[in-house]
Parts: C-alpha cells; sequence; structure tokens
C-alpha cells in the first residue's frame, strides 16, 4: 500500500509543505510523516479523503443492514405493545 516514496519526515514537510502537497494532490496517494524514525501522521489530499470517508460510509450502512437482517423478529403485537408502554400511548 505505501512506497518508501511514501514515507518523510515531520521536518521535511514543515520546510516544504507546498512541494508535499503538489506531490499528494498529483499522486493521490497519502504520505507517512514520522518523528524520530517512526511513523506519526498520514497525510492525504481532501479529494482522495472525502472518497475514502463514503467508502467508509457505506461499508458502515452494509455491516448495519446485515446485522438488521440476521437479528430474529418479534411479533408486531407485542412489539406495538412495549413501544405504546415505553412512550406513555394509551389505545
Amino acid at each position: 500500500m505505501f512506497n518508501s516514496s511514501d514515507i518523510h519526515t515531520v521536518t521535511d514537510f514543515s520546510r516544504k509543505p507546498a512541494e508535499h502537497i503538489k506531490r499528494l494532490a498529483e499522486t493521490k496517494r497519502p504520505e507517512i510523516l514520522t518523528v524520530n524514525g517512526k511513523a506519526a501522521v498520514v497525510v492525504q489530499d481532501a479529494e482522495t479523503y472525502e472518497k475514502m470517508a463514503e467508502l467508509a460510509d457505506y461499508a458502515d450502512s452494509i455491516i448495519n443492514i446485515r446485522q438488521a437482517l440476521s437479528e430474529e423478529g418479534r411479533p408486531l403485537g407485542e412489539f406495538a405493545a412495549e413501544f405504546e408502554s415505553k412512550h406513555g400511548i394509551k389505545r
């Protein structure tokens, strides 16, 4: 997923932010920023981040749908009685 060319120091990023931002926009690849040789932060361009966030939301909705479909149902009358009782609804 990451190449060694995607790894940079925070110091290098702070000294040449325009260069990094241009590369991020052109390649659409995230960069790993290191502090003392250890990964500290991942940065990426906004467009790619938005796509990734949309995909994560979509995956989350699929998981929620699968969970809902796998749960056992209960009779409508039982649910209605519990709902009315919980919300103080009288027939």
